[in-house]
């Protein structure tokens, strides 16, 4: 069943009687047609009922239809309802303040039947196609939204997923990748004004990091159980294979990270994070010997979040610390295993990691962890 095409709404705002009569002559058979004798009137008819143009004489006492058009125009609700001048008035001047002010047109006094036809047609199609492109953008732009946040979501789950391969290899890990990340993230956020790191922890790349810190042991793949749950010390030789799972996280992020035509994504931060998280101030670090301020910044953050971690919960080879304990432990490091300036900030913010570390506890180091305080 068709339903009957909806006429447009016309307003006509003219202080003299007589040409409102004219125009709802030509017009009254094709469309609804309002009326107001000065701009006040025609505010409040507006504002009860937006019309789809408006045709307004520019001569009015009290508001003036410049006075109106901007008033108009600098409304959010209005600012997009077309508006026609009538005017007597053929100055080029007044024609030029007008279009300033955003009206689409002017029709001149006496007015012509066939051009007011003609220009309230076009002037309400092209309204038409406008409100039409306003609501399909409108539209894209939810679907790229959506779109955008399933992408965002995908890789979340993605990242957590990789991450979780690697610390399935070690039960006694439990919610390592939930609490490093989340220490990333807050330890970046102290630093994110500081003189030495303002420039690199911008809020994107700091959610990029705690996007990315989830993959910086995904080199323990490569890893033998036997050396990977190994009881107590590893022999040197032991050791050295352990260290490969650095390099080893490296290369398998660099092959993913070629798949991707965007050069600035979170696997260009998680390949520098695995790489060079046991890296060390001093340069005693692996797999590369980097010394201070040549360690990533990525690195250097995961790097108290790591040892942070390590420190306070269960391993094979050693039970879990208190905080107090790991703490006094990592002070110990300063300038030689982390970032001086690094760790001065994490330790400001040390209860707070604390608390992450309470809320993602292991089940299994619960009771420990409570009887090691």
């Amino acid at each position: 069943m068709h339903t009957k095409h909806q006429k447009s709404t016309i307003l006509i705002v003219d202080d003299a009687p007589a040409n409102i009569d004219i125009v709802k002559d030509v017009l009254s058979s094709q469309y609804n047609l309002q009326a107001a004798i000065n701009g006040p009137i025609a505010l409040k008819i507006i504002d009860k009922k937006k019309p789809d143009l408006i045709l307004l004489d520019i001569m009015m006492p009290e508001m003036d239809g410049y006075e109106v058009c901007e008033h108009l125009k600098n409304n959010d609700e209005t600012k997009d309802i077309p508006v026609i001048f009538l005017t007597a008035k053929v100055d080029a001047s007044n024609e030029m303040q007008g279009f300033k002010l955003g009206a689409v047109d002017y029709i001149t006094k006496p007015i012509s039947p066939l051009i007011l036809l003609e220009r309230v047609k076009t002037h309400l199609e092209l309204k038409s196609i406008r409100d039409s492109l306003k609501h399909q953008n409108g539209r894209l732009e939810n679907k790229v939204r959506e779109r955008t946040q399933h992408i965002e979501e995908l890789q979340n789950v993605t990242v957590v997923a990789m991450g979780a391969i690697a610390e399935a290899r070690d039960p006694e890990t439990g919610n390592h990748l939930k609490r490093t990340q989340q220490y990333v993230k807050l330890l970046a956020e102290k630093l994110q004004n500081h003189p030495k790191f303002a420039h690199f922890l911008t809020p994107d790349t700091i959610i990029l990091l705690h996007k990315s810190a989830p993959l910086h042991d995904i080199g323990k793949v490569g890893i033998s159980d036997k050396i990977l749950l190994k009881p107590g010390k590893l022999s040197d030789e032991e050791f050295e294979e352990m260290k490969k799972h650095t390099t080893y996280g490296y290369e398998a992020i660099n092959t993913a990270e070629k798949g991707m035509t965007d050069s600035d994504n979170f696997l260009y931060f998680a390949k520098e994070i695995a790489y060079g998280h046991q890296e060390k101030w001093d340069g005693s670090g692996y797999p590369q010997g980097l010394k201070g301020e040549d360690i990533p910044i990525s690195a250097r953050l995961m790097a108290v979040a790591d040892v942070y971690d390590a420190l306070i919960s269960n391993r094979v080879y050693k039970p879990a610390f208190s905080h107090e304990k790991s703490i006094a432990i990592m002070k110990k490091g300063k300038g030689s295993h982390f970032d001086p300036d690094m760790l001065d900030a994490f330790i400001e913010i040390a209860d707070d990691c604390y608390a992450i570390a309470q809320q993602f506890i292991d089940s299994e180091q619960e009771l420990k962890l409570s009887a090691s305080l």
